[in-house]
């Protein structure tokens, strides 16, 4: 068997990752508090409503999680506000009621219970006096929505069964946060503000919503070269711009075309595409099935980076290509949900976030 050379490649994904960690951490002393507050004003847009306000909660999620407030990381999170609320809290969402009715009956049939015992139940009086059915019909906002489901999941013996005890509410706030980041970020340990009901409830504030929103896109290291693969990952998970670049090194290595979404496993525990046109090349990378799927069950740490099974892939892409592959690459998604009208991708996103970055680093 021929002897791979993977020595240039760890270099190169050295030298990417120094680079990225210099673009958000500068040497030298850090930034003081009061030369930060001015770089998060200046960086906020004129229209904004309430700045001091704004400008203290980006300060505080930077100094609780000890990232320093660089003009780039604070035009980053102030790009990712803009794109997902305008630097609205809680802004009303067009449609809530209807979109809240469709969620209501596909739950319905996914559960095989009848509609007609599903509305009895929304016409129970809930704790606010209004029927569920009622409140539904008022609803302007994730939070209007979340505290009926909440309401509902916890007053009524069916919620549980509908909603299996899940608040179909999961990205809340004006960073729009998923609620299932707070299980997998560390930064949940220290949250430096009281809690009056859940950190997730605390999603809805804006406080909560810019701390673990900094958390997501910043609280973590990645070989990025640009803020752009920040930006997707944002919207598909944290190192998905990593994996996808991962994918298409392995689509050169393998010859087999893959979609590089940057998920590397399938939710489902199947064997997906990834792991087997990794499996496929099990002889020429040296490392068994076990080996492969350990490997690629690190996709959401940075450890991943550091596996033989990752590290062997690039070295097979540039000797297929005979040119260095990407260590990142923007994750090929079609957004799905249901405030989602349009035909929207993670590109888009990425970009369209880059595109505010970039004016927010023009301003003086």
């Amino acid at each position: 068997m021929q002897r791979l050379n993977v020595q240039r490649p760890i270099l190169l994904a050295l030298a990417a990752f120094v680079a990225s960690c210099a673009s958000e951490r500068p040497s030298g002393p850090g930034v003081s508090e009061a030369d930060a507050h001015t770089i998060i004003e200046q960086a906020l847009p004129a229209t904004v409503v309430d700045k001091p306000g704004w400008t203290d909660d980006i300060y505080g999620a930077f100094k609780a999680q000890q990232i320093e407030p660089t003009k780039e990381n604070v035009c980053a999170v102030v790009s990712v506000i803009a794109q997902e609320s305008n630097f609205q809290v809680n802004t009303a969402v067009p449609g809530m009621a209807q979109i809240a009715w469709k969620e209501i009956h596909t739950r319905a049939d996914h559960t095989l219970i009848p509609w007609l015992v599903v509305k009895a139940a929304l016409d129970v009086k809930s704790p606010t006096g209004r029927t569920y059915s009622e409140r539904i019909d008022r609803a302007k906002t994730e939070k209007d929505l979340s505290d009926i489901y909440e309401d509902f999941i916890g007053s009524v013996p069916l919620g549980h069964t509908l909603f299996e005890n899940h608040n179909p509410i999961r990205t809340r706030g004006p960073m729009q946060v998923n609620v299932a980041f707070l299980k997998q970020t560390s930064a949940a340990q220290s949250y430096p503000y009281p809690v009056k009901t859940s950190l997730a409830d605390e999603l809805f504030s804006r406080r909560g919503s810019v701390y673990f929103g900094v958390a997501h896109l910043l609280g973590y290291r990645a070989p990025y070269p640009r803020y752009l693969y920040r930006f997707a990952d944002y919207n598909a998970g944290q190192y998905a711009s990593r994996n996808a670049a991962f994918q298409s090194a392995l689509a050169t290595a393998s010859g087999r075309p893959l979609t590089p979404d940057g998920a590397l496993l399938p939710a489902n525990g199947d064997l997906g595409s990834t792991e087997s046109a990794v499996r496929n090349l099990g002889d020429r990378l040296n490392v068994n099935d076990n080996d492969i799927h350990s490997a690629l069950e690190e996709g959401k740490s940075p450890d991943f980076e550091r596996t033989t099974v990752y590290k062997r892939v690039f070295a097979l892409a540039q000797r297929a290509q005979k040119r260095e592959a990407p260590q990142a690459v923007v994750p090929r998604i079609k957004l799905q949900g249901p405030k989602i009208t349009r035909n929207l991708t993670t590109e888009w996103y990425a970009h369209r976030v880059d595109g505010r970055f970039q004016q927010c680093l023009k301003k003086r």
